[in-house]
Order: structure tokens, then C-alpha cells, then sequence
């Protein structure tokens, strides 16, 4: 196949963990992101260096980040601009250039001055902190609107959690989450 038409979500890209869950191939991942960022960088003018590296798997498990992209410079504060809109775009053409599975997109993440950490780590303490008042009241607890991807990463922090459920209400740039009591419509 030419290089033009390899991608990342063709089967001989994707490796199974022993429960069947698919796996990057990611060195060729990394390649491939290579080629993007040394395009996308150079094209849009920006000061940024980029590490590509992919976390140890020795405790692999299917929501692991397969590929990790940090990038540092001075131009990593534009990235982080308007709640990392650019860092986050950048991520989802990459996403689009390696052909990657919906399913997969979680595997591959950009981060900036650890910002996404820090994000993912706030977004599952507050979903946890939520959980605790919905039971101790008896109420629903609304978020702010928010991400697609930030309102799945709630979802599956409080899935099986003791006495609450989770719902996403609303549409477009204005769909919340909503922390339920369990038994409770």
C-alpha cells in the first residue's frame, strides 16, 4: 500500500488486546503523527517543539493513551487559548489524518503544559464530588455545557457508582450532563 493510502484504522494497523479490544500499532502511529505535526507546525507558523512518545504498557489496559503528543514552546499558550480550542482542533484533524476509528481517539491525546491532564483529572474529581451530593440531597446535579468527549469521560467515571445515573440533555453547543439520583426519573 502507498504511503498516501496507509492509515492507522486499517486492520493491519490494529493489534486486539486478549479481550478483543483493539490497540494502536503505535509505532507506526507515531510515524505517521510525525509527518502530520511536521506539516501542520510548519504550515501554520507555530513556535512549538512536539514529543511524540507512547506510555509504557506494561499494565496495558483499553482505555490507556496509546500515543502522547506534548508540546512545548512559546507558542503552547496559543494552544491553550479559548479552553485549548487549537490543541484540540489540531488533535482532531490528526485524528482525521490517521483515519483512526471513533473508538480509538482516546488512545491518541495532544496535551500542552499538561493542561489535558490536569482537565481529565477535574472533570473526574467533579464528577465523583457531584455524585456524593446528589445522594446526600436527594437532587440532580447539572454541569455546565460541555464537550462530547468531556461529558463521555463523566459517564464513565460514575458508570456502576452507587445510587446515581447520568444523562446528557440538551443539543448542540448547549448539551449538559446531568448527575441523577438512582431511582429517580
Amino acid at each position: 500500500m502507498s504511503e498516501k493510502g496507509a492509515s492507522v484504522g486499517d486492520k493491519s494497523m490494529v493489534n486486539r488486546y486478549p479481550d478483543g479490544e483493539p490497540r494502536l500499532d503505535r509505532e507506526r502511529t507515531a510515524e505517521q503523527l510525525k509527518r502530520f505535526l511536521e506539516l501542520a507546525v510548519r504550515e501554520l507558523n507555530l513556535a512549538v517543539e512536539y514529543q511524540i512518545s507512547c506510555p509504557d504498557d506494561a499494565e496495558a489496559t483499553p482505555d490507556q493513551i496509546d500515543v502522547l503528543v506534548a508540546f512545548t514552546g512559546s507558542d503552547s499558550a496559543l494552544l491553550l487559548e479559548r479552553n485549548a480550542e487549537l490543541l484540540l482542533a489540531l488533535e482532531h484533524v490528526a485524528h482525521r489524518w490517521l483515519r483512526l476509528d471513533p473508538r480509538m481517539h482516546d488512545r491518541v491525546r495532544f496535551d500542552s503544559g499538561n493542561y489535558r491532564s490536569a482537565r481529565l483529572a477535574e472533570l473526574k474529581l467533579s464528577a465523583r464530588v457531584a455524585a456524593q451530593r446528589v445522594r446526600e440531597t436527594g437532587q440532580p446535579f447539572r454541569f455546565n455545557p460541555m464537550s462530547a468527549r468531556e461529558r463521555r469521560l463523566i459517564h464513565l467515571e460514575l458508570h456502576g457508582s452507587a445510587g446515581v445515573r447520568t444523562a446528557s440533555e440538551g443539543a448542540g453547543d448547549r448539551r449538559q450532563l446531568v448527575v441523577y439520583p438512582a431511582g429517580k426519573k
